[in-house]
């Protein structure tokens, strides 16, 4: 379902996050064709597409870490921001509670720290070396870390990637109760059809540089993968990313 996405900044006065007319390119190669979002406090948007559709691209822009690449248009984004990305780049040599709080400063941000711990489940640990911490753990000092300067903006990099299944759903659970605590904006890149119909109010099909769908999802949680709209919107998604559905269902007769 796609939508006039410049129609929609001009009549939403409460985005936090507006690009319009967004290019970035590389050589004679354009990755992003005149983007137009906008995201509201508090509102998750999940962007999906092939790989090298330019997903990470946005991401960078958005977070202002492409300064060398080419480009134009108009990029206006909160001056608190986070990134996660699917590593937790923890520093090695610095314990849980540092890693947390590095760069902070104030006399209270070894406090803001362990109270960003014990929200993420991990009160306590403040002296353990990341070495020490299982990859769900990892991640959840990253998310600490993040949310611990209280971003208006959150951008995550396929976070959960490298994580196995059963971590994954726990930490889906907790970006949620995260995000609906901090009000954050946030855009995850994901590669995961699910994952965006799960954690998303707004799911981004980027394709060929252009947003091809930008589609609402108004279903109650806890979702279900089961429930008639997730099972639609889920075609109408991965048709947009170029999966034909009779395909699956042909593999999962099969197996």
């Amino acid at each position: 379902m796609a939508t006039d996405a410049g129609r929609l900044i001009e009549r939403d006065d409460r985005a936090v996050v507006r690009t319009r007319g967004l290019t970035r390119g590389f050589g004679q190669r354009v990755i992003l064709r005149g983007i137009d979002i906008a995201i509201r406090r508090g509102e998750f948007v999940a962007l999906l597409g092939r790989s090298g559709s330019g997903k990470s691209t946005l991401l960078r822009a958005l977070a202002e870490l492409d300064g060398q690449v080419p480009g134009s248009g108009e990029l206006t984004v909160p001056g608190r921001r986070a990134v996660v990305f699917q590593d937790s780049r923890l520093l090695p040599w610095a314990r849980v509670l540092d890693n947390v709080v590095l760069g902070l400063t104030g006399r209270d941000a070894a406090e803001r720290g362990r109270s960003a711990l014990a929200e993420v489940g991990l009160g306590g640990r403040e002296k353990a070396w990341p070495r020490e911490l299982s990859g769900g753990e990892q991640q959840r000092v990253a998310l600490a870390r993040s949310l611990v300067r209280e971003p208006e903006l959150l951008l995550a990099d396929e976070p959960f990637g490298a994580l196995d299944a059963l971590t994954r759903i726990r930490m889906h659970s907790l970006l949620q109760a995260l995000c609906a605590r901090h009000q954050p904006a946030v855009l995850l890149v994901t590669h995961d059809v699910d994952e965006a119909l799960l954690l998303a109010d707004r799911v981004l099909v980027l394709d060929e540089g252009r947003i091809a769908i930008d589609q609402r999802i108004d279903i109650a949680r806890p979702r279900r993968h089961a429930h008639p709209e997730f099972i639609r919107l889920r075609e109408v998604l991965l048709a947009g990313l170029g999966v034909d559905t009779t395909d699956l269902e042909t593999v999962k007769q099969a197996s």
